[in-house]
Formats: C-alpha cells, structure tokens, sequence
C-alpha cells in the first residue's frame, strides 16, 4: 500500500481534478464523500462546491443526515443501538429515488435536496429542485458505500480505529462499534475510487495499491 501526504487544500484539488474529469456535459456526475462524522465528510463535500462552480459546474451537496429513516425506526432498539445504526438508520431507498435516480442515465435532473429534519422528525417539505446538465452532487455521509448506491465516484476517508475513537465526541462514541463493523464487512477501502486517511485532518493522505 503506498501512501501520499497532500495537504488539505491539495486534497480538494486534486478530488476537483478527478470529478472534471469524468463530469458528463450532457448528463450528471454522482459523487459519495463516505467517513464517519469525525472524519469530516461534510466538510470536504463543502470545500468542494465552489471550486467546482467556478469551472461551470452546477453543484448540489446533500447529507446524509437528511435522509434518515423515522425515529420510531431508528431507535426501535434504543437511541444508541450501534447495530441498528450500522443496518438502518439511512433511508437509503429514498435517498435512490429522490436523489440518485434522477440524477442517473437518462434521468429528469429533478431532486429533493433533505428529505427528513432529524431532530425534529419530520418532512422537510423542502422543495424540489431542476439540476441542469453538466450538474455534479455531492453526497456526504457515513455508512455509504456498499449498498448498491449508483455514483460515478466515490472516495473513503478512513481514519484508524484509535484515531476515530479520539476525535469522536463522548456523546457519539456508542457508534463506534458500527465503524468497526462497516470496514470489517463492508471493506470500503478495497473498492473506493479514492481512500484518504485522514487521522490527522491538518496532514491528509491518498492511499493507493500502486
């Protein structure tokens, strides 16, 4: 495994490089920043937007934390079952048909940006919006990858278990079990288009197998 520091401006540019790259003119460009919330998934998804603009992209970023399920669903087992977290706390199915779907070969451009407010537990009633061609979207979140979610790219950051357990806040660390589970099971660093250890978010890494 061969490891390259960047620096995190260096990071966002070369993630903008990448997305110009494969961006369709005639259609979309789905990307997935994947990474538990320590690892600051939102926060890439966010320096990403105008840079991205500023080569004539339209650019919508949607969380994940907007497409959770119910609360009645989510915390069937308790507030903070790591196990129903890690299996389905993502309204994945809507995150498909709102988002994905028709943002997919042939599809509309038409998309629902939150779908759920999760503190408050219900529909955001947020309206739809009519991304043009060329458009890039930005899904940031954790547990994303290995669902069978369709994007054009994805990229992983990935921090050690020790690391994670550091940076995550007391009141979130019952999620802890759930990380462990997603890179034991799921393995998102063998198949992401791009894994970024990032223990240290001031001294990013892009890991490679070549």
């Amino acid at each position: 495994m061969r490891v390259r520091s960047v620096t995190p401006d260096g990071l966002v540019d070369e993630l903008v490089e990448r997305i110009a790259a494969i961006a369709d003119p005639d259609g979309f460009t789905r990307v997935a920043l994947d990474g538990a919330p320590a690892a600051g998934p939102d926060r890439l998804a966010e320096a990403l937007v105008e840079p991205l603009r500023a080569l004539g992209h339209e650019v919508l970023h949607v969380r994940t934390e907007d497409f959770l399920r119910p609360k009645s669903v989510r915390w069937e087992f308790g507030r903070t079952n790591a196990d129903s977290y890690y299996e389905g706390w993502l309204d994945d199915s809507g995150l498909r048909r709102e988002v994905l779907d028709p943002l997919g070969p042939g599809g509309s451009g038409r998309v629902l940006p939150t779908l759920r407010d999760p503190v408050r537990d219900r529909a955001t009633r947020a309206a739809y919006l009519t991304l043009p061609p060329g458009a890039v979207l930005l899904v940031s979140g954790d547990l994303l990858l290995g669902a069978g979610l369709p994007f054009e790219l994805t990229a992983h950051l990935v921090m050690s278990a020790g690391a994670l357990a550091r940076h995550t806040p007391p009141e979130l660390d019952w999620a802890l079990p759930a990380y462990a589970r997603y890179a034991d099971e799921v393995a998102p660093q063998t198949f992401a288009d791009l894994v970024v250890k990032v223990d240290d978010a001031r001294h990013p890494a892009i890991m490679s197998v070549d």
